[in-house]
This record gives C-alpha cells, structure tokens and sequence, in this order.
C-alpha cells in the first residue's frame, strides 16, 4: 500500500514540473465582489461571510458560490468543509434575527426621534401626542412595540421598549421597579420555554441593549441616574447616551464625558465593555475608538436640510446646520455602527452568556438573594461539582439561618419571659396597694361604727334622762291638779 501511494506521488510530482504549477489552496471558491446598495450606506462585501458589522450580501450570493463550487473539477487536496461557513450564514438569514433594544431616560431628552434617526423609519407614526393634561403618568410604564424590518434580504425582529413616566414625578424613589421587574420576567419567559419538552421556536425578547439617556445639565449624574445604573447594571448591557449634545460646546461635551465617566468609575457602575480583540488590530483600534467615545454624545433628527452642495439630516440654528451624521458634530454615528453594524451580535451574546446565566444559576440553584451585591459568572467547573458546590453553599446558608432562627427565638422568648415577669410585678404591687386601701377603709369604716356607737349610747341615756324628767313633770303637774280639784270640791260644800 505505501509503496503505491508513494508511486502516485512520483507521478503527480513529475505531472506537477511538467505543468509548471502548484497545488491549489483548499478553498471552496473564489471570492466574488458584490456590491451592496441600501437606503443608508453603501460597501462592498465578498461571497464569505459577513464578519461582525459588516453589510451583508445578496440572497442569492451563497447559492451562487455553492454552484461554483458544485462546477469545479474534483482536486485532490479539496474535501468541502470550507463551506461551512456559507451554510451557516444562508440558515441564518433564513432564520432571521432578534434584537430588542430598550430605552431609558426622562421625558423631552429625544428618545424617539433617536430611535427614528437610527432605523431609518417613523416608529411612532400611529402614536397621537397628547395634551399636557392627558400625559401625566403617575408611575413609570413599560411599552413594547415590535416590528419587522428587512434589509437586503435580512430580517430583524426588533423589539423596542420604552418607558414612559420615568423620573417624571416629584418622588422618583423605585421608580426602576417596573423597569427590573420587565426584565427579569423576559429572563424568567425564555427560561421556561428552554425547559419545555419542545423547543424548535423559542422566541428571543430579552433586554439585549439598555440606552440610557442622561440630560445635558453640565454638571454630571443625578442621584437618580446613578441608582437607576447600579440596580441594572447586572441585569442588562447599560450605554449611557447625552441627550441633545448640540446644547454642548465641543469643549463642553468633553468635559460633561470626563465628569460622566469620573462618577460611574467611582459608584462602580458596570456599563457595557467593548469586547478585546486579541487577534484582529483593526478591531482593537475601532474598540479602543469607541471606548474614548463613551459616553455618546448624540444629536437626532429626522429632518433633511441643505448644507451648502448636499442635502442632510440635520437641525438648523442661525449660526449653521447640526448635521446629524457628522462624525465631527456628534457620535451619532458612531453610536449607530456600534449598535447595529459591529457590536449588536456582541451585545447579544453578552446577554445570553454573562446577564440570562446569572439570572439562570441564580433560578436553578433555588437560592433567591439580592443580584445587586455580586456579578455572577457562568461556572467553570462540570455541572456535578457546581451542584455541589451550590449544594453546600445552599446547606451553609440553611445552617446560618437556622441559628439565626434559634437566636431570634430565645431572644423572642426572653423578651416574653421578661414581659411576663413585668406584668406579674404589676399586679402585684396593685394587688398590695388594693389591699392598704381595704385595710385603710376598713380601719375607717371601724372607727366610724365606733363612733357611731359612741354617739348612739349618748344619744340613748340623754333621751332616758330627759324622758325621766318628762315623766316627773307630768307626774308633779298631774298631782296639782290633783290637789287643786280637791280643794275646789271642798270649796264648794
């Protein structure tokens, strides 16, 4: 057997030489140039798949590749694994894509006319503005529209969440509980359609990008901005974004990010990190490009104006045009090629990966503690020794709040025994202060029956003595009267 493969290797050594040429690389094809023509940019891609940020070609560019491919003589070195690739990205543009970005931020900073500027569209064409005694929500409300958007062939869920009413009011204390709650139960949605029996469809709507909008002040965070990041930075992939950055000099802009990055530095705030390109240094350099951007500084518009040879989107002022699109005016468009372009694949993975397993170990370990303490990772160990580890984790943390338990009991106990013991003093000292008070009306109901009797024995031998009188009175009178009729009996014979 080796000496036949070896004798085919001398003949296509010697057919090689004869020939004048080398083997051919074991690619699936030549690259073909396609150009790409859309309602906002305009580049050209090749029939490999797009890397990350990149326009993405034709349906019908991987066929043809295919088919030159399938076209091609069968080669030697050639196997076809090369196509993977291709496959990977026809089903995945058959498949489609979910995004769904939520926005944060007071009412007036340009939410929506962002939102419009960014995809392009009006997605708010059926929505009536209404009057200023209509809008007035008294808690913050959480919206969600979603809408299908198609691009050279690609389709997008997007999924939009607004919030209106946030920091609205004159007590804004947990205004971010509705906004918390709305995530953690898409978390809590996508956890439980992964543990069904059957999951072909599983429908994506969680959180993947929170664009925060911080208000053009001058002097940095509000108190509220800066609780509202800390109860969800563990939650969701935070961008902060200035608000109406053509109020800003481009001095002042600077300024207001060093202040703004200063204040998250220093309350720990965990915003989205650009990913490190270790391998590519075009995407270091774009990465290390955005971070100095961070926060963005936007201006949008939805408005097409004249400025000087071309038409744009932009707003006017009497002293020019604020060109939306200008990279030099604002990172408007920096802030759409990180979004959409380059890092949306990222931000989705983040999600899935860091924010859902947190949320995940945290619902299958049955351990309900606060999320805001500590950033949880996804384990790096077999899932046994994690149940394990979890599992004792879990039995510490019982133990501790069983002695807890028994603390709070004998100090529940003790502070009844106590109460008792208190209340037992009570009665008896009411009990001796009763009873010298019904020794001392006794003593004084005796010494009135005493008197009493005193008084009636004086009564008694004053009225004898005066009755005695009374009767040798009469007696005496009876006995005059006596002697006086006698003599008056005399008289007369």
């Amino acid at each position: 057997m080796s000496s036949g493969m070896s004798t085919f290797t001398n003949i296509r050594d010697s057919f090689k030489k004869r020939e004048g040429r080398k083997d051919p690389p074991p690619v699936a094809a030549k690259p073909t140039s396609v150009t790409v023509h859309s309602s906002s940019t305009k580049s050209d891609q090749t029939d490999t798949p797009p890397p990350q940020g990149s326009p993405v070609p034709s349906r019908g560019t991987g066929r043809k590749v295919m088919d030159s491919v399938n076209s091609e003589k069968p080669r030697v070195n050639y196997v076809g694994y090369a196509s993977l690739p291709n496959q990977v990205f026809r089903k995945a543009v058959k498949r489609g894509f979910q995004f769904t970005l939520m926005v944060v931020g007071q009412s007036g900073l340009g939410k929506s006319t962002l939102l419009n500027s960014l995809f392009l569209t009006n997605l708010y064409e059926d929505s009536v503005y209404p009057g200023s005694p209509i809008r007035l929500p008294q808690t913050t409300e959480v919206k969600t529209s979603t809408m299908n958007i198609e691009e050279n062939g690609v389709k997008l869920e997007l999924t939009l969440v607004d919030t209106p009413g946030f920091g609205d009011l004159v007590d804004n204390s947990h205004c971010w509980q509705p906004i918390l709650h709305h995530i953690d139960s898409q978390y809590e949605d996508f956890l439980n359609q992964e543990s069904r029996v059957t999951r072909e469809a599983i429908s994506d709507l969680r959180v993947h990008c929170c664009l925060y909008f911080i208000a053009p002040n001058g002097h940095g965070l509000k108190q509220l901005d800066v609780e509202f990041m800390k109860k969800l930075h563990n939650k969701v992939n935070i961008i902060p974004v200035i608000a109406k950055a053509d109020t800003f000099t481009a001095e002042e802009c600077d300024k207001f990010k060093k202040v703004v990055l200063r204040q998250i530095e220093e309350n720990k705030i965990n915003v989205y990190q650009f990913p490190d390109a270790d391998y590519d240094d075009d995407d270091a350099a774009a990465n290390r490009r955005l971070k100095e951007c961070m926060p963005f500084a936007v201006v949008g518009s939805n408005t097409v104006l004249e400025a000087g040879q071309k038409k744009v989107r932009g707003r006017m002022y009497p002293w020019g045009v604020v060109e939306v699109d200008n990279i030099e005016h604002c990172d408007f468009t920096t802030l759409r090629s990180m979004l959409i372009r380059t890092h949306m694949q990222d931000l989705k993975d983040v999600t899935s990966n860091i924010h859902y397993e947190n949320f995940r170990l945290q619902k299958l370990a049955g351990v309900v503690g606060p999320a805001d303490n500590k950033i949880m990772t996804p384990p790096d160990r077999d899932p046994l020794a994690q149940f394990e580890v979890e599992k004792a984790e879990h039995e510490q943390k019982m133990r501790k709040m069983e002695i807890e338990m028994e603390e709070v009991f004998e100090m529940k106990v003790q502070e009844k025994l106590q109460k008792l013991k208190d209340i037992e003093s009570d009665l008896t000292r009411r009990k001796e202060s009763m009873k010298k008070q019904l020794e001392q009306q006794n003593r004084d109901l005796q010494e009135r029956r005493q008197q009493f009797e005193e008084d009636k024995h004086n009564f008694d031998h004053e009225y004898q003595d005066w009755l005695e009188k009374e009767t040798q009175k009469q007696a005496g009178s009876l006995d005059r009267r006596t002697k006086d009729a006698k003599k008056d009996k005399k008289g007369r014979r």
